[in-house]
């Protein structure tokens, strides 16, 4: 599956208890998780044998095919609309002009496989020919082409939804590849649907695990939590598929993108990268070739590393490794640096995999690991400690900083090591401008085995300072084995809240200084639009209760407004209660002088904030404003279809509706189409940001997408991002102009807007309203 169209699955969730793996493939393939790159995540629709042979170019002169990179593998959109008169699928030539065995040839000269994209459905993700059925001759064509891998994805699958149904479909091109007597690795991407690690291993030799990956920390945090409790489905030749790199690709820092690396590693994953490498920084290609992280990946003994432990957003996975070594990889999800440890029976030598760096731990195998970051060791156990220096773990915990205010610090130094530290002395160093006074001892004589220095701070904030995070370096020298003169340092990420802007706004825009608990923003948490009573509301706070959530407001904020929906409600102004519910209601919080809002829920089942406005100084319109464009009170306001001969049609509703009364049923054609109109006139947009359009799928799940004509030529520009919806399930759809892509010379202008489109699949019934600018 890829964003593409995210899920076009037509079915119904399936329960099916957890099986012993079945045995895997005989045949040799994948003995490690398979290495390569794919061209989807970071080029989409836009692939071409240029860029197959510049890549595999790139993977000899940067080293990646020595680092183990094997794969270049074409994604979705290489092949004509339609099959030849043989019924045999046709690469497009004009993104394909030597063909895929051309593409192929070039590439095994270089020596490196190709890899080729298709589907277990009647047609790919972006709508191009599938193999459903025509397993036989598609896997020969491939074979004949001289291809080395199939991603065969899972859209316009018309299953049934049982396991039997995928098993089936998937089995019927491992039968139809072995029969053509070519090698050729199935990767089986069908989105973690049916449970595959459970049946997956005698079919495929790896299946995806998990929905589609973003370039998000959410997504990827989230991919972690998925994929992890499966160590025991995955070796050699049958491998769990959390999906391919991001690593590189902009939306996540060098810290995550490192997390990134180290959990596919730890849980032997396929490394596929999915970035372009023609413009990837020396820092994207230091993770990416690390030898020692792909050497715990690519081990030979084959085993995904185990959970040993997991609470709080805190994780230890162990990895046995084929030379008696173990990796074991410290994984802080949480937002704040964080000391993570497993013990050990007896001393053992740690090697860090990411700095190099040697240390001996007597006990506990730890590291204060930074926000979103993995700490991955290589250790074994050893018997002399002396040439080897200790392990030092510096952790710290800060609470939320306001501007000019102490703000309580705590630094602990803990010697993991054999031996005593002496002289033992701690540091804080703030930004510029900051203050940092110890309120205890900063110093030790000795530090034993096992102890610790606790050590207490006031940190000051210049008043100036605006809302942020902010780094507060911690470190500790100190002298081991009686002559050697050492140091250790983390770093700690001080949050920084300022009162919010005068004026009305909408509390779900604002930054919450914490919060405890499950909270989603503008939705549910179980990700839907919030719903009280027949009131579907597009802004609001989604919990499930018990939650906490604070907001620094400085006493320049007057009052809090908001419906609720569930039970067990309180607002607090500081510690007073300023209002509070039971049931649904609407609610006025009273917040004159306070410092403070804090929301807690404590019922039980969803516990839903709707529409909160937070108005500081003199009210005003809510912010951020929301300039309606279409809003269906008057029937159609002149919606059709895009693509004439593509199918659906529209009609005047008012089961659904987030502005007004009304909205729009569509009848959606199973291969989707465009809703929208031509204007009169051109739409000047000029000072709004993003376009926005609220969906309710009806029946058989859909996905979303916004795109625009602009200028005299009506020229076409689409965002980049699918919205998966499932069937009764209902979001707001958003996208940024700067993430609607126009073609080469064409730029989007804001004040030139001449027609207005969302696209909708699947041949289901898909509710719209609202369609607007923010």
């Amino acid at each position: 599956m890829h964003r593409l169209l995210s899920a076009l699955l037509v079915a119904t969730a399936v329960a099916v208890a957890p099986a012993s793996p079945a045995l895997a493939l005989d045949d040799g393939l994948a003995r490690t998780p398979p290495m390569g790159f794919n061209d989807w995540n970071a080029f989409g629709c836009d692939v071409t044998e240029d860029l197959i042979k510049q890549t595999a170019d790139l993977f000899i002169t940067e080293g990646l095919r020595d680092a183990g990179y094997t794969y270049l593998n074409i994604d979705d959109c290489w092949s004509l609309k339609d099959r030849d008169s043989a019924g045999r699928l046709v690469p497009d030539p004009v993104k394909f002009p030597s063909g895929i065995a051309g593409t192929a040839a070039y590439v095994h000269s270089k020596g490196l496989k190709l890899g080729i994209y298709s589907d277990a459905g009647t047609n790919t993700c972006a709508g191009y020919p599938g193999s459903l059925g025509r397993e036989t001759l598609d896997a020969q064509t491939f074979a004949d082409w001289g291809v080395d891998y199939l991603k065969y994805d899972n859209c316009y699958n018309q299953s049934d939804g049982s396991q039997a149904d995928y098993i089936r479909r998937y089995t019927a091109m491992r039968d139809a590849l072995a029969a053509t007597g070519r090698p050729i690795v199935l990767s089986i991407c069908e989105w973690g649907s049916s449970q595959p690690w459970t049946w997956g291993a005698d079919v495929g030799h790896l299946w995806r695990t998990t929905g589609d990956i973003s370039d998000n920390w959410p997504s990827l945090k989230s991919i972690i939590a998925a994929n992890a409790p499966l160590a025991e489905f995955a070796g050699p030749g049958h491998w769990n598929d959390p999906d391919m790199l991001e690593i590189g690709n902009g939306g996540m820092t060098a810290t995550e993108y490192r997390t990134h690396m180290s959990m596919w590693a730890m849980m032997a994953a396929p490394l596929i990268i999915g970035t372009d490498l023609r413009s990837a920084s020396a820092e994207t290609l230091g993770i990416l070739t690390n030898r020692e992280i792909i050497g715990i990946d690519q081990d030979r003994l084959g085993v995904a590393g185990r959970v040993v432990s997991d609470a709080n957003g805190l994780m230890v996975l162990d990895k046995p490794l084929a030379g008696g070594e173990h990796a074991i990889a410290l994984y802080n999800s949480t937002d704040v640096l964080a000391t993570i440890g497993t013990p050990v029976s007896r001393p053992h030598r740690l090697t860090d995999v990411w700095t190099g760096a040697v240390t001996q731990a007597r006990s506990r195998i730890e590291a204060a690991v930074p926000a979103h970051g993995t700490v991955v060791y290589k250790v074994k156990p050893i018997r002399d400690t002396g040439p080897i220096a200790p392990a030092v773990t510096v952790g710290g915990a800060i609470e939320t900083v306001t501007p000019a205010a102490g703000t309580p610090l705590a630094t602990t130094v803990t010697n993991r090591g054999v031996g005593s530290l002496a002289d033992v002395r701690v540091t804080v160093a703030g930004p510029a401008g900051w203050t940092v006074t110890a309120n205890t001892t900063a110093r030790d004589r000795s530090l034993g085995s096992d102890e610790s220095l606790v050590t207490t701070w006031t940190v000051t904030a210049p008043a100036t300072v605006t809302a942020g995070s902010y780094p507060l370096t911690l470190s500790t020298a100190y002298t081991w084995g009686g002559r050697h003169r050492s140091s250790s340092a983390s770093t700690l990420v001080a949050a920084v809240v300022t009162p919010p802007a005068g004026g009305s706004r909408h509390l779900s825009t604002v930054r919450a200084a914490d919060f405890t608990g499950s909270i989603a923003l503008d939705q549910t948490v179980a990700g839907n639009l919030i719903t009280i009573g027949d009131h579907v509301y597009t802004r609001g706070i989604g919990t499930t209760p018990p939650t906490s959530i604070r907001y620094y407001v400085g006493g320049e904020c007057s009052s809090l407004t908001t419906d609720v929906g569930g039970s067990g409600f309180t607002v607090y102004a500081d510690d007073t209660v300023a209002a509070s519910s039971t049931a649904a209601q609407s609610l006025t919080a009273d917040l004159t002088g306070a410092a403070w809002l804090r929301l807690t829920t404590t019922g039980t089942g969803p516990a839903d904030w709707a529409e909160p406005v937070l108005t500081c100084g003199e009210p005003g319109p809510v912010q951020p404003a929301e300039r309606t464009l279409f809003s269906f009170e008057g029937g159609t306001d002149g919606f059709g279809i895009a693509n004439a001969g593509g199918g659906g049609s529209v009609e005047p509703a008012t089961a659904f509706h987030t502005d007004g009364t009304a909205g729009l049923l569509v009848h959606t054609p199973v291969n989707g189409n465009w809703f929208g109109k031509a204007l009169d006139a051109p739409l000047d947009l000029t000072g709004f940001s993003h376009l926005k359009f609220d969906m309710r799928v009806e029946t058989a799940g859909s996905v979303g997408e916004i795109a625009v004509q602009v200028g005299d030529a009506f020229t076409w520009c689409q965002g980049g991002q699918w919205t998966w919806t499932n069937p009764g399930g209902s979001r707001t759809v958003s996208r940024s102009f700067g993430d609607i892509s126009c073609p080469a010379g064409v730029t989007l202008d804001p004040a030139d807007i001449r027609a207005v489109w969302v696209f909708l699949n699947t041949g289901g019934d898909v509710s719209i309203d609202n369609i607007r600018a923010e």
